[in-house]
């Protein structure tokens, strides 16, 4: 279970909701960030581009918890973790987020196993404060724990071989036992 927090600083991509307006939001609710979010966006999580960010949702209370369920649409380009060129990304997936009062996701964390046991989905945790929830921050932080941690090119495996990266399979330690075998066959 991820744990998210509101940033200290406004979002690039704020939509706040009132909890008293979460009545209308059972209803399907669809927001998009716009070009200058996405840049923004693209700045804050080291992106190349963020071409497209929308999500659709629906919100409900259980008890004093709130459950947002939707589905995060997004079309991206990171750098390559070699050789930095732009490596395209879709992104589309559910999400569930549970938003907690501030000071309470606390007690929720220290409560038994039982309660926490998520049955098939994880759901990450959101705190909120001033009767309001951010899911345009929800969105952005659910894109950046969606996307590919380790962005590669098609040219990736051919520039690390250039700069003397070994492969998984030439630095793993039956390698270097097969490779002292046969060297020492070679004798």
């Amino acid at each position: 279970v991820a744990k998210m927090i509101a940033p200290a600083l406004p979002s690039e991509f704020s939509r706040t909701f009132r909890l008293d307006e979460i009545g209308r939001l059972s209803e399907r609710t669809h927001i998009a960030a716009n070009e200058a979010e996405r840049a923004a966006l693209a700045r804050r999580f080291g992106y190349v581009s963020i071409d497209q960010l929308e999500a659709n949702f629906t919100a409900a209370f259980e008890g004093e918890t709130l459950i947002a369920s939707g589905r995060l649409r997004a079309t991206l380009a990171q750098p390559c973790i070699a050789t930095a060129e732009p490596v395209p990304e879709m992104v589309d997936t559910p999400f569930v987020l549970r938003f907690l009062p501030k000071g309470r996701a606390g007690v929720a964390a220290a409560g038994s196993a039982e309660e926490m046991e998520i049955d098939a989905q994880e759901v990450d945790t959101i705190t909120y404060s001033d009767d309001r929830i951010d899911m345009g921050e929800a969105v952005a932080e659910t894109l950046a724990l969606s996307v590919d941690p380790y962005p590669r090119s098609k040219d990736a495996d051919s520039f690390l071989k250039q700069m003397g990266v070994l492969s998984e399979e030439q630095a793993s330690p039956f390698a270097v036992l097969l490779s002292a075998a046969t060297t020492k066959s070679n004798r």
